[in-house]
């Protein structure tokens, strides 16, 4: 080969690797084949939630509190297809429908608990069943706290037998954001899908105060991480909606651009910002635990500065120093009765909080975060009641019922569907021994979807999780 041919040779094998280069390039670049378009699904863990057998079912001679403040003496409700078919004061029986004889017992809306950790922490509360707080780092939008739900923990059966047929979990309180919260019908279930209340938005816990600044500030994770103070915790709040103001902007662009017919890729996925994005586009509803009335009004503005809600504050303590704001801004209250004082910013509770709050025109909730106060959250609401009206609040015990029923169920997203025995809404309902407000009243039966998921005087409708069979607890009755 002479040296001219040698050298054009060369330059040939040079000019065709160029040009397989560039082809690869264009393939993989916007002006080459366009590529499919990439979207987002936003519910890859579905319910599988089916409601239970049940029977038409009419109740006759009961005193009803309706859930939307009315009361019934001697009334029916009706039953029928997992619905409220009928309530009044006489209503005739179907064919073949169950007639229960309240003979002078109470029927009301099931109660619903917004602030839960079964199974995230549940029984036998060991270190092994610890799966509430993902810590590490003060935001986790990205963890869903139904991979951690234990759909075995018999906690769920003692609540159904104080009358609970639908709660929320939460992840703890650790960080800044915790991450989604799930919403659950209160039956049996093979995975914690079989649970999730279809149709629920979910929810995204947040976190004021002592705890995110002491778990990062002083405790064993400090070395590396913020927040430490108050300020760090509201510059940590206010950098990640920033994040996810630029995140939802550039899957926004990448969906215009897409639809306007160019050849573009799709930004990388983030799963934490696609939680905070999904709050900021109204898809996900904030519940936020937080005592102080300071923090939840600092809260409120950085809620306007990003242009999103917060359904609820978790706690609460001083919600009634600000009830008008949290009305004004349409935020509930999730509220204890008597619970106040173990710990700085809980200190300034007073036992009239929640009927304050009624009183102002909020949304006001009665909620539980414990595992045993979950089985007795009408005797909570009855605390409550009378220390309001020890006060001079003007607030019946039917309307009070809101505090259990219908206003969780708003702050929840699901009060067209639960939360008030009103016709076509779901058949979530408790009949009890007596007056539920009074402290000797039991949950005879408690329905789901028109289904008994507990019956106090049929063994054979009180379940018994399968790591119960055989242990000391097993079906505990007391």
């Amino acid at each position: 080969m002479t040296r001219w041919k040698a050298s054009a040779h060369r330059r040939l094998a040079a000019g065709i690797a160029v040009a397989a280069v560039a082809a690869t390039l264009a393939a993989c670049s916007p002006e080459g084949e366009r590529q499919p378009f990439v979207g987002i699904d936003k519910d890859p863990f579905p319910s599988t939630y089916t409601p239970l057998e049940s029977q038409t079912t009419l109740i006759v001679n009961a005193n009803i509190y309706d859930g939307v403040g009315g009361e019934i003496e001697g009334g029916a409700i009706l039953m029928e297809g997992g619905k409220i078919k009928a309530i009044g004061q006489s209503i005739a029986a179907p064919d073949g429908a169950r007639v229960i004889d309240a003979a002078g017992r109470w029927v009301t809306p099931g109660i619903i608990d917004v602030h839960s950790h079964l199974g995230v922490y549940p029984s036998p509360g060991v270190s092994s069943h610890s799966d509430g707080n993902e810590v590490g780092e003060p935001v986790t939008a990205d963890a869903w706290v139904e991979h951690s739900n234990w759909p075995q923990d018999p906690g769920f059966w003692r609540a159904a037998a104080g009358g609970i047929t639908a709660l929320q979990l939460l992840p703890g309180s650790a960080n800044l954001v915790g991450g989604r919260s799930v919403t659950l019908k209160n039956v049996p279930g093979r995975t914690g899908q079989d649970m999730k209340f279809p149709g629920a938005p979910y929810g995204m816990k947040m976190a004021c105060g002592e705890n995110p600044k002491r778990v990062y500030g002083s405790g064993d994770h400090n070395v590396l991480h913020r927040p430490s103070t108050r300020m760090g915790n509201v510059a940590g709040y206010r950098q990640a909606w920033a994040d996810a103001q630029n995140y939802s902007r550039e899957w926004k662009k990448y969906e215009a651009d897409y639809k306007a017919g160019k050849n573009v890729l799709p930004p990388k996925r983030d799963l934490k910002l696609e939680t905070l994005a999904g709050v900021l586009d109204g898809e996900i509803l904030v519940h936020m635990h937080c005592y102080r009335a300071d923090e939840m009004v600092t809260m409120i503005d950085v809620m306007k500065e990003f242009n999103y809600q917060i359904a609820s504050f978790q706690h609460a303590v001083e919600a009634y120093k600000i009830a008008d704001k949290l009305a004004e801004n349409k935020i509930c209250g999730a509220m204890w009765a008597d619970w106040w004082g173990f710990k700085m910013e809980a200190f300034d509770g007073i036992r009239e909080n929640i009927p304050f709050m009624h009183e102002a025109g909020a949304c006001a909730i009665v909620h539980s975060d414990d595992d045993i106060g979950i089985q007795r959250l009408n005797q909570e609401a009855a605390k409550a009641l009378a220390d309001g009206q020890r006060a001079g609040v003007k607030v019946t015990k039917a309307e009070a019922w809101q505090w259990l029923s219908l206003n969780p169920a708003k702050s929840l997203g699901v009060g067209d569907k639960t939360g008030s025995l009103e016709v076509g809404k779901d058949a979530d309902v408790v009949l009890w021994s007596a007056n539920p407000y009074s402290v000797y009243a039991k949950a005879d039966v408690t329905f789901v979807d028109g289904a008994v998921t507990y019956d106090r005087h049929d063994p054979a409708k009180r379940p018994v999780s399968d790591f119960e069979l055989g242990q000391p607890g097993e079906g505990d009755m007391k």
